[in-house]
């Protein structure tokens, strides 16, 4: 199913980067997520939560680099602050999960576009 059509001007309001996954903890609160500690070449890494517990293990993250989406507004998942979103893809029943990363070793910060 295709969603609306946006205007490449919408588009160009996300901001893409590449970040490199420092530390993962599981979820006090919630079952499915994760707590990443992520690195996005800014003054000091970001926490963003994932619903990845049910297709990662916490070490096959760790020191990966994926894309992230980095202008998202904040959000409390499950009591803690998320700011930002990593993206990934999913087979149709979503039995299946895997992070979107750069295809080559990209610096960390590296604009998506």
């Amino acid at each position: 199913m295709t969603k609306e059509k946006i205007s490449y001007s919408d588009f160009q309001k996300l901001d893409l980067r590449v970040g490199k996954i420092l530390k993962v903890e599981d979820h006090p609160n919630a079952d499915k997520l994760f707590v990443l500690t992520v690195d996005l070449a800014e003054d000091s890494p970001r926490t963003i939560v994932a619903g990845l517990k049910a297709f990662y293990e916490k070490e096959d993250l760790e020191g990966k680099k994926a894309i992230f989406v980095v202008n998202l507004e904040p959000a409390n998942l499950r009591g803690i602050e998320s700011n930002g979103m990593i993206l990934a893809a999913s087979n149709k029943d979503k039995e299946t999960v895997t992070i979107l990363k750069p295809e080559k070793d990209l610096e960390t910060g590296s604009k998506i576009s």
